[in-house]
């Protein structure tokens, strides 16, 4: 699914009523009837209804929903925020159509009106600003906002809440923002869903479908995309019947150091249960038992120290090579590090300290293999990149590094996102909460090192991996819960989440 800029939506609204056709106001309409179906699954007529409403489409929108709800026998009332002497005309006429089509009382609000009363069991729809908005909400609407946010009630935001921007937050005026339960934006999502300063703001969001043109969003050029199964199921490969463990690869994993074996174990589990067909893993010496009863079915290389990794001598017979999980940041795996990449000629997976031991080592971040896969969390890759002051301009480095290094970074955390040397950039849906728990990257680092191996590209790697992973980690959730979730129920539950996607 592309998310679409600001503009882009209001270019697509515009193709769409010029091309389908359809008049704007019948679209309005069509996009403020999704949003009541939604309120009415969730909330019955019960439920008292307080509806704030700008003076622009946005509002317009909640005019709408009040005459449908109205019209459902719910208890509404509206409260019109006269922000601006002008109504924009889709508004007006759907203000004059609530006048003459029901008994509904429009109470409006301007700069000296006494704020109404709001209850902890009302529902309040807000509708006051659309995403078209373009400077920090201020005056007397600041005042409407700041009294929502002090209430109990349940707040829902029409496309998005009032105050937020659609993509760059970074001079917005945060204490004037509406802080929604729940945001029903249409037809894709905005980029600042996916920032976690934005979700005080945002809430739960769900894209609502309005049927804005297939064909010119299917034309429109995206910088950001949300990954779908759709995307990803036809990129599964078919195995054949007559198929060898050969012909799925044989992937290199060097990981594990004193006290962290068990990052090996997982990456190197995440690895086999992912489908690659051969594995060796490289460990240091008190690794070797460790590995050999809980991983048998990996191959195991042994380093000559105990307790590090202090050299990677066997590695031209490798599909792929992965670093890093667990094996710290010593002189002699600073040194091996070095050796290895100077003379790896297959894309690599490199995570965690072989992250960490490139950012003190900036000169090999030229020697790494074209098409290359880095997974860092923020931290590890602000020590790479550069310092962000928030998530929209983190993935804007996020970007930059991957075009300029031309490898894939995929940034670890709620809705993970994947940079591309093209200068594309993809957020994956799946996951939640639960998966924040440790040694669930270094099962990631497993599945993207298997599929590579398994001769996918770099990219499909990346964006199976990353949907996979959540995928699994949403069916470990749902056996145990968010606070019981481990690590290895990500890896129990990898077969589970590729039978889904197949489906």
């Amino acid at each position: 699914m592309k998310i679409l800029g600001t503009k882009q939506t209001r270019d697509a609204d515009k193709f769409t009523i010029e091309n389908e056709p359809i008049k704007s106001i019948d679209l309005m309409e069509r996009a403020a009837t999704k949003c009541t179906e939604w309120i009415v699954k969730r909330f019955d007529n019960q439920n008292r209804i307080k509806i704030f409403a700008g003076s622009g489409n946005n509002g317009g929108d909640g005019l709408v929903i009040a005459r449908q709800l109205d019209a459902l026998n719910y208890h509404v009332e509206l409260f019109f925020i006269k922000f601006s002497d002008h109504i924009s005309e889709d508004c007006s006429v759907n203000l004059s159509r609530l006048r003459e089509q029901t008994n509904i009382n429009i109470d409006e609000i301007e700069e000296n009106s006494e704020l109404p009363q709001i209850l902890d069991s009302d529902i309040l729809i807000d509708a006051i600003f659309g995403s078209g908005l373009s400077k920090s909400i201020e005056d007397f609407p600041a005042n409407v906002v700041t009294h929502l946010n002090k209430t109990k009630a349940i707040i829902i935001s029409i496309d998005i809440p009032s105050g937020l921007f659609g993509e760059d937050n970074s001079e917005n005026y945060f204490k004037n923002i509406i802080e929604a339960d729940y945001t029903l934006t249409f037809e894709s999502p905005k980029l600042s869903f996916l920032f976690s300063e934005n979700e005080r703001y945002v809430g739960e969001w769900e894209v609502l479908p309005i049927g804005l043109s297939k064909e010119y969003i299917s034309q429109i050029d995206t910088e950001f995309s949300l990954i779908s199964k759709e995307q990803i199921k036809p990129k599964i490969k078919r195995r054949k019947t007559f198929a060898h463990k050969g012909h799925f690869g044989h992937a290199l994993l060097i990981a594990g150091g004193y006290g962290k074996i068990g990052a090996a174990v997982l990456a190197a589990k995440g690895c086999l249960r992912a489908g690659a067909g051969l594995l060796t893993t490289h460990i240091p010496r008190y690794g070797y038992e460790i590995l050999q009863t809980s991983v048998p079915e990996s191959m195991l290389s042994v380093d000559k120290y105990d307790k590090v990794i202090s050299k990677v001598s066997i590695i031209d017979n490798f599909t792929t090579i992965g670093i890093g999980p667990g094996i710290g940041r010593s002189r002699n795996t600073q040194i091996a590090i070095r050796e290895l990449i100077e003379q790896a000629k297959v894309p690599m997976v490199i995570d965690a300290d072989a992250i960490n031991i490139i950012s003190d080592n900036k000169d090999l971040l030229e020697k790494i293999p074209e098409e290359s896969i880095f997974t860092p969390h923020p931290k590890e890759f602000e020590r790479i990149a550069g310092t962000a002051y928030d998530n929209y301009s983190r993935i804007q480095l996020q970007k930059e590094f991957a075009q300029k290094q031309k490898v894939y970074v995929v940034l670890k955390g709620a809705y993970t996102s994947v940079a591309c040397p093209d200068g594309s950039c993809f957020f994956n849906p799946t996951g939640n909460p639960g998966m924040a728990t440790g040694g669930s990257g270094d099962v990631l680092t497993g599945i993207i090192l298997s599929l590579l191996a398994q001769r996918y590209s770099s990219k499909d790697a990346a964006l199976i991996g990353v949907f996979l992973h959540g995928l699994a980690g949403d069916f470990a959730t749902s056996q145990h819960g968010q606070e019981a979730v481990i690590a290895s129920d990500i890896i129990d539950n990898l077969g589970k989440a590729f039978q889904e996607i197949k489906k």
